[in-house]
């Protein structure tokens, strides 16, 4: 269960009334100092019952927690906690199994990066996370993403990273699929961005002005120069905002209203083309929606994929080149 700021608070509180050498602590006691802990994050909280208490150190003494060692003892009426161990605190333990479970899903998470030097050192913490806490290597089984080790291009990754970082103008031997000839290309990199499992570099190229992105998997082969980085001009977090892929087309934002089927009108609302997707109407035999992009070939291809379940209703320019591009593929068969 995930540790919130309150349950640090009364942890931290039991972890040292547990370990006072100077007081005895009871449950009523241990409540008191809960809450009075609590009280001086937020006057105005209501604090904890017993129930919570006794759930907090149940936690704590569980492996999930911190594996505490309590001493129950009695005197008279009543029971009094502590340590077993009075020079054990919660705090002389890096991390307990539950944060290491969570951390080593982070990291299952990073090994996406596979190529990056920067993420070398995942591989090595794994193993020393099983060894010190006992964790099994099943929870490499309950998360998979979408990715291929085996794209080709991917091998670039690592030093277009490092010419990015470190501002280095690069020589790239670049195939592109409309010319027959490799040409080489001198390059400004500025940004790496995935699309569709497939890489791209942004930045500037040559003495062209605008932006100019390279397939990652056309590229065949990279050196760097001596020659002076320039550095980008572009905010490539709101770049990206008003279009859907990699590739900006010159023209404006456009309204694009599009009709989706009973059956694939849920997973276009719960996974919507666009950041700013609207739903407009429900017409009875399916739902209306709108996003505000310029349009280009990656939004056409998009449309295409979800077949007869999606029909674009404006504007009429796209509308007109969606139908041309289905007769053609009718025409194919």
């Amino acid at each position: 269960m995930p540790i919130t700021r309150n349950a640090l608070i009364r942890y931290q509180c039991l972890d040292q009334c547990f370990r006072n050498p100077g007081k005895n602590f009871c449950i009523n006691d241990l409540l008191e100092s809960c809450n009075n802990a609590l009280r001086e994050l937020n006057p105005d909280t209501e604090g904890i019952k017993k129930r919570q208490l006794y759930e907090d150190i149940r936690f704590m003494e569980s492996s999930q927690g911190w594996s505490i060692q309590l001493d129950r003892y009695k005197e008279g009426r009543k029971t009094y906690f502590r340590y077993e161990d009075r020079d054990f605190s919660i705090n002389n333990q890096p991390i307990n199994e539950l944060e290491a479970e969570q951390l080593k899903s982070a990291l299952l998470i990073l090994k996406r990066f596979k190529g990056l030097p920067q993420f070398n050192w995942i591989n090595e913490i794994l193993p020393k996370l099983d060894q010190s806490f006992g964790l099994t290597t099943s929870s490499e089984n309950i998360i998979s993403f979408d990715n291929n080790e085996f794209l080709k291009g991917i091998e670039f990754i690592d030093p277009l990273f490092n010419a990015i970082l470190y501002q280095k103008v690069l020589l790239i031997k670049y195939q592109s699929f409309r010319n027959p000839e490799p040409v080489e290309v001198v390059f400004h990199p500025w940004h790496l961005k995935e699309y569709n499992n497939r890489w791209f570099l942004f930045g500037k190229s040559g003495d062209f002005e605008n932006l100019t992105n390279l397939a990652l998997d056309r590229i065949l082969g990279i050196t760097e120069k001596t020659e002076s980085y320039i550095e980008s001009t572009v905010d490539f977090q709101e770049y990206f905002d008003d279009f859907i892929g990699v590739t900006k087309e010159p023209g404006d934002i456009q309204k694009i209203k599009f009709w989706a089927s009973l059956q694939q009108a849920p997973y276009i609302k719960t996974k919507p083309l666009h950041a700013s997707q609207k739903r407009i109407v429900d017409d009875g035999s399916g739902y209306t929606f709108s996003i505000e992009v310029i349009p280009n070939y990656e939004l056409e291809r998009l449309i295409l994929s979800f077949g007869e379940s999606l029909k674009v209703i404006e504007p009429i320019g796209l509308k007109e080149k969606i139908k041309n591009r289905l007769n053609e593929n009718l025409a194919n068969y």
